[in-house]
């Protein structure tokens, strides 16, 4: 393990390995910003506010909370033909993700990042931040299997106003700050939900750990000692009866 690192309690009193020099801190920067603006986001709600001065407690969010420097890391410059979005985040001079603002009452789905996805695409970024103050949701440009366009991808979803998600919300949030990006803990929390998806969950049903550690809580169960063949009895139960056989390989449907 990394010298830095160490286990740390979460809120819920679960653990987790976290490196403490620099991740303690943003979480609780982020719990302060979220107390902090909780007043004036009621304030917004209760006058469901219009995008303008949304755009201004989005802005303070996310300098205060996330350390993105309104003057550095922050930019409205962006924009495709006569659109523009409301906000940019730039690392390196580079274009990282735009950010869609909406009214603080306006629902929320894929079809508000019209705009913010032409701006990542002719600048080459993957990310896009959506948000109308309350709720907060992260996309990941997914190139499409033709390799034609992209696709988004919800990765944070967060709601501010949700009591009962307050660590969940500050959780999914710490991924979106200035220092988790640069630590390639967003990526990380992206590649862990592309590992959760069906087909590759399926991969790892099949794998040689798993069936294995099947095939023991089986015989524990039923008493059976165990005869030849049984570790090849539980994959093929699990390829012909569990998984789903579009989510299996050719190859692999044709040991059925």
């Amino acid at each position: 393990m990394d010298a830095e690192a160490t286990q740390v309690m979460t809120r819920t009193g679960e653990f987790t390995t976290s490196t403490v020099s620099w991740e303690v801190p943003v979480r609780s920067r982020i719990a302060a910003a979220i107390d902090r603006l909780s007043g004036p986001l009621d304030e917004l709600v209760e006058r469901e506010a219009n995008e303008g001065d949304t755009r201004m407690l989005v802005a303070d969010f996310l300098s205060v909370g996330m350390n993105y420097s309104k003057y550095q890391d922050l930019t409205t410059q962006f924009r495709t033909g006569s659109e523009s979005v409301d906000y940019a985040i730039v690392r390196e001079g580079e274009l990282f993700a735009p950010v869609e603002v909406k009214g603080i009452a306006q629902d929320l789905d894929v079809r508000n990042i019209q705009t913010a996805r032409k701006v990542a695409a002719e600048h080459g970024a993957e990310w896009i931040v959506l948000t109308n103050g309350r709720h907060w949701k992260a996309y990941h440009l997914r190139p499409d299997e033709d390799g034609e366009g992209h696709r988004a991808v919800p990765v944070v979803e967060v709601d501010l106003l949700d009591a009962d998600a307050y660590d969940r919300n500050l959780d999914a949030l710490f991924h979106l700050t200035h220092e988790a990006v640069e630590h390639g803990r967003l990526d990380a929390l992206r590649r862990w939900n592309e590992a959760l998806e069906a087909a590759p969950l399926a991969e790892i049903v099949r794998s040689e750990a798993v069936v294995e550690a099947i095939r023991a809580g089986l015989r524990e169960t039923t008493g059976h000692p165990g005869h030849t063949g049984d570790t090849e009895q539980v994959l093929r139960a699990l390829t012909g009866q569990v998984i789903a056989g579009g989510l299996l390989r050719d190859d692999e449907a044709d040991e059925e």
